[in-house]
């Protein structure tokens, strides 16, 4: 995407994307993409620290886990979903206890989930079209999109 937008003369000031204590281990955002940004001086806006609460059912890492470790990535801001009270409260409360996390403490954070976040299973919208509304609309793309199918852009 970043090498399409150059050859037509668009420029990111920020792109927002993916990052969690799993993305580590499977089509890694912060692997592939946000070294390319940090070259290009392009802003971080971390999304999907909880996988949409995906990654908290896995009773792997805490909620404060998944918050210090995406806190701690080289972001501008990172988004939480906020759906109800309770997970506002959660957010709130990791944000108010972080402090920098050492690379120890980050090295343990991605050791707990590594065999579990090795094939994206608890990452469902790089596996799956489950949050892919054009997928599900395909009208949206316009034309004759009947042969159309979704696919990861790994």
């Amino acid at each position: 995407m970043l090498e399409v937008a150059t050859d037509h003369g668009v420029v990111f000031d920020a792109v927002q994307m993916p990052i969690n204590v799993m993305d580590v281990h499977f089509r890694s955002f912060r692997h592939l993409v946000v070294p390319e940004l940090q070259k290009r001086n392009i802003g971080i806006l971390g999304m999907k620290c909880f996988a949409d609460s995906v990654i908290l059912k896995s009773n792997i890492v805490s909620a404060r886990e998944c918050l210090h470790y995406s806190l701690n990535q080289p972001v501008s801001v990172q988004i939480t979903g906020i759906d109800k009270p309770e997970i506002l409260d959660q957010a709130i409360e990791a944000a108010g206890s972080y402090t920098q996390v050492t690379e120890q403490q980050l090295d343990a954070i991605v050791a707990k989930t590594a065999q579990s976040a090795s094939r994206g299973d608890w990452e469902l919208f790089k596996t799956s079209d489950r949050f892919d509304s054009s997928a599900k609309n395909l009208k949206w793309l316009g034309g004759e999109t009947a042969h159309v199918k979704a696919v990861a852009p790994f």
